[in-house]
């Protein structure tokens, strides 16, 4: 499943344009520019399904590193630093991943 079905395509592609630097990416400014904050709860849960590439439950460091591939095929990857403060703000009980809680959390934080 793609994003089509939950968010503009012209919503994603300004917040690609807007993250395109490296260590530019703001997971805070990334959920409330491309519209998924304002979504409800289910579909903020399909957003996770497709972020967790190998379907574990789970989003982990590995994948959070292609999340912005996830919203488009020309995304660029984040950088290790992006990666480890994403992981770090959603990681909310400390297992080293996030899981779909913790996810909804913190697109609606």
């Amino acid at each position: 499943m793609a994003m089509g079905g939950i968010l503009k395509a012209d919503d994603v592609k300004k917040v690609l344009e807007a993250f395109a630097v490296a260590d530019s990416f703001d997971h805070k400014k990334f959920f409330d520019m491309v519209g998924l904050k304002a979504k409800s709860p289910d579909d903020v849960k399909k957003v996770f399904t497709v972020l967790d590439a190998d379907n574990s439950g789970f989003i982990e460091e590995e994948e959070l590193k292609f999340v912005l591939k996830g919203f488009a095929k020309d995304g660029r990857d984040l950088t290790d630093k992006e990666t480890k403060a994403f992981l770090k703000a959603a990681d909310k009980d400390g297992d080293g991943k996030i899981g779909v809680e913790e996810f909804i959390a913190l697109v609606k934080e």
